[in-house]
């Protein structure tokens, strides 16, 4: 049995989670053949190593055309693309506003059942993907083939989730223990106006799937709707056994620069 301990004292955000796995030892050339089954020329990624508080991390870029490069894509998936102000930042991502098409849950399944991934990896990545819909759609009080995913942040998203369920599969991982998942306060900013922190996607999740939340002082969503998505779909446990011996740890660094420096540990024990 391969058992791994996600330590989400950061939080978890599905470029984190990919990081993380992919420095834990899943195959690169796998994931990149997997990604190449994408249809879009959007997008393309890069795979680097960073350092967080002096650590080194590995760290997962899901690069998109030129107009939207190197910002937070994270809630465009639904809101489309806006000016958002990240509470404690101080810093506002200036994106250009266009008109693009969506896609809704089905459209995305259909994208996912075409790639040549293995069965374990699809039927992954279509279950977060579900979850994640079925959180939006009790946000927003629809139906959930009545959430359209912005095409810009939906590609951001798909890549990110089909990445994480293709590293988790070629990792034969057979359970994942999530003591807690730490989450911070305040609000962030999108589209539609101020959203609190965590935002409704992360706890509907969190109500539906039983994710252990804890709300820590830090300003900041460190947890994002994608990651808590990912964490419901594959933990099977809470409990950390007393004493745990590590067999090898996977660190995922994360974008936003927050009070606490955004490192996911993934450590197989």
């Amino acid at each position: 049995m391969n058992t791994l301990y996600l330590e989400c004292n950061s939080g978890i955000s599905g470029d984190m989670t990919v990081a993380a796995l992919l420095d834990l030892g899943a195959d690169r050339q796998k994931l990149e053949a997997a990604l190449s089954g994408i249809k879009d020329e959007s997008f393309r990624i890069e795979i680097s190593r960073v350092e967080k508080s002096g650590i080194d991390c590995c760290d997962f870029n899901v690069i998109l055309d030129e107009a939207h490069e190197n910002h937070d894509h994270d809630m465009e998936y639904l809101y489309g693309p806006s000016d958002p102000v990240r509470e404690g930042s101080g810093e506002k991502d200036h994106h250009h506003h266009h008109h693009h098409s969506h896609r809704n849950l089905k459209d995305i399944i259909t994208i996912i059942e075409s790639l040549d991934i293995s069965d374990k990896a699809r039927e992954l990545a279509i279950r977060i993907f579900t979850i994640l819909a079925e959180a939006e759609a009790k946000a927003h009080n629809r139906a959930i083939d009545e959430v359209h995913f912005h095409e810009v942040g939906a590609i951001d998203s798909i890549v990110d989730i089909v990445a994480a369920a293709v590293c988790f599969d070629d990792l034969s991982i057979d359970e994942v223990i999530i003591p807690r998942i730490c989450e911070g306060t305040g609000s962030v900013r999108c589209q539609h106006g101020l959203l609190p922190v965590p935002v409704p996607a992360v706890l509907n999740i969190a109500e539906m799937y039983k994710l252990p939340l804890s709300i820590t002082e830090h300003k900041g969503e460190y947890v994002t709707p994608t990651g808590a998505a990912f964490a419901a779909a594959v933990m099977t446990s809470t409990k950390l056994p007393e004493v745990i011996i590590p067999k090898k740890t996977g660190l995922g660094a994360g974008k936003r620069e927050h009070e606490k420096p955004g490192i996911l540990r993934a450590i197989l024990l």
